[in-house]
């Protein structure tokens, strides 16, 4: 196998031979992960969980089949499962490992293999060092074997995952409720995108009320081919056009998108009269204000209240936590950090001061209840948000308005640069070389006056392939290269008002 394990594990196109994901490079990848359970574990186990991508649910039990065949029981789901339910499981069953097969957000080529820690958190760095060694050192002939997938199951060996651990990942999101009841008559359209989301997101909204809910027919069945949305990344767009027509159609005053994996969440509200996307800062900063502000109101807000976000995620987010009391710890990009963080709480006994974590790549976390995204959790508290603004006779949009009222008004963009052929990596190398020491130089016109370089680790942060730039027009920019695509990442962030 030529791919690369990393802390994300594997995103790669499907297809044969060693650079794409097929049944043999998942067996190699299944080999140095049952090596490293064992390392872990004299008893260990894993959680598995898949998405809607073509072949999920075929790698999926093949990876359960070589655990098995490795001396690691395997528990699977019996159908397509949100990734954060992958996350729940594996603390929720106490087990060694999680491995969750999806590619997330990416095109339809696209299939991945994700593999998570007994905390239930993304493997760290050195873990997955440690798994891609055992992955060079197993022979694949190891994975040969008479023995199927349901030989294993027959024995015990393989274990469905019941219905009682998903109905407990749906309880722990329904104590994060804000309110007992709605109050308006909401409208809401859901599309899961072809997606894992539909039976958990719906079960979740009907449970807190919300009576007049429409689901995108045509994007409802699970399809790998994403056939009205090639892209099915509720940040793009175009993969939520059919459903704002949805919206058109029905009067709705909410569109709400998952991911195929169900762990980002899209949001689209009634703009003067019109339907437009709420970009991942902006439904970050309304959820954070709205969840501080309703446990407050309630009296339920923890001594000393923590708020994690990412460094490319908005500042406005410091100024709401301030207004409310709470600190912020800031992660490199990617949830495994929100995840770790949240980690070192429990293991200090201060799991309940985590109030809210997100990163502006529409990824939300509303308790500790898991280790990663959550777009069923964010889907229940947008609606609640929006019940509330309805209520009032307001739209999320005309909520946005009033805290750039209170706070200022922080307008942030991305814009990403893509790289293709074999030139591709080093480009890009050559690229931030150029900007290692950019004091001075002018970026969208303004004088960079400060900088800071993650490359050797800064402010507790680890090493990373980051650049913040802050300008003399009071404008800031982070610069980094896409984690599972060959990209190149600028996020940006200006002061309107306020």
């Amino acid at each position: 196998m030529n791919l690369k394990f990393g802390t994300g594990g594997l995103r790669a196109t499907m297809g044969p031979g060693p650079d794409h994901l097929n049944l043999e490079t998942i067996q190699e990848a299944t080999l140095g992960v049952a090596a490293y359970a064992k390392e872990q574990s004299d008893n260990p186990s894993a959680a598995i969980a898949y998405d809607s991508r073509n072949h999920s649910e075929e790698f999926a039990r093949e990876a359960a089949r070589v655990l098995a065949l490795k001396g690691c029981r395997a528990y699977i789901y019996p159908k397509l499962t949100p990734t954060p339910a992958l996350s729940f499981a594996v603390r929720h069953l106490k087990c060694t490992v999680g491995i969750c097969v999806t590619a997330s957000h990416n095109p339809r080529e696209y299939n991945g293999y994700k593999v998570y820690g007994s905390d239930g958190c993304q493997v760290t760095s050195e873990a997955a060092d440690r798994i891609q060694k055992h992955i060079w050192d197993a022979d694949r002939s190891e994975a040969d074997d008479a023995r199927s997938f349901e030989d294993f199951l027959e024995e015990g060996r393989i274990v469905f995952i019941d219905e009682k651990t998903i109905k407990a990942f749906l309880a722990a999101i329904i104590r994060k409720r804000t309110k007992k009841a709605l109050t308006s008559d909401l409208k809401v359209v859901y599309t899961p995108l072809y997606g894992a989301g539909l039976t958990c997101v719906t079960s979740i909204l009907k449970y807190i009320g919300v009576k007049n809910l429409q689901i995108v027919a045509e994007q409802a069945k699970p399809n790998g081919d994403f056939p009205t949305c090639p892209y099915p990344n509720p940040e793009d767009p175009k993969a939520l056009e059919l459903g704002i027509r949805w919206c058109e159609k029905t009067d709705a005053d909410l569109l709400i998108a998952t991911d195929p994996d169900s762990d980002r969440l899209g949001v689209v509200a009634k703009k003067n009269g019109k339907y437009e996307r709420l970009n991942g800062n902006q439904v970050g900063i309304l959820l954070l204000e709205y969840v501080l502000r309703s446990r407050q109101e309630a009296g339920t807000m923890p001594e000393r209240p923590l708020v994690i976000r990412t460094i490319v995620s908005t500042s406005m987010t410091d100024r709401i936590a301030e207004h409310y009391g709470a600190e912020v710890i800031q992660t490199l990009t990617g949830f495994k950090w929100i995840g770790s963080e949240i980690g070192r709480l429990e293991k200090a006994g201060e799991a309940d001061r985590y109030v809210f974590g997100f990163e502006e790549s529409c990824g939300y976390l509303p308790g500790s209840y898991v280790r990663d995204k959550d777009g069923v959790g964010a889907a229940m508290l947008i609606c609640e948000l929006a019940d509330t603004c309805k209520a009032q006779g307001k739209t999320l949009w005309d909520a946005l308005d009033d805290l750039y009222k209170t706070y200022g008004h922080y307008e942030t963009g991305l814009k990403t640069y893509e790289f293709t052929g074999d030139e591709a990596d080093r480009r890009m190398s050559r690229i931030r070389e150029g900007l290692q020491s950019p004091e001075g130089m002018k970026f969208a016109g303004s004088k960079v006056v400060r900088y800071k370089d993650y490359k050797d680790g800064i402010d507790g942060i680890p090493a990373s392939n980051v650049l913040q730039l802050w300008m003399e027009d009071g404008s800031q920019a982070q610069i980094r290269p896409s984690g599972t695509e060959p990209k190149i990442k600028v996020y940006t962030e200006r002061v309107l008002k306020g």
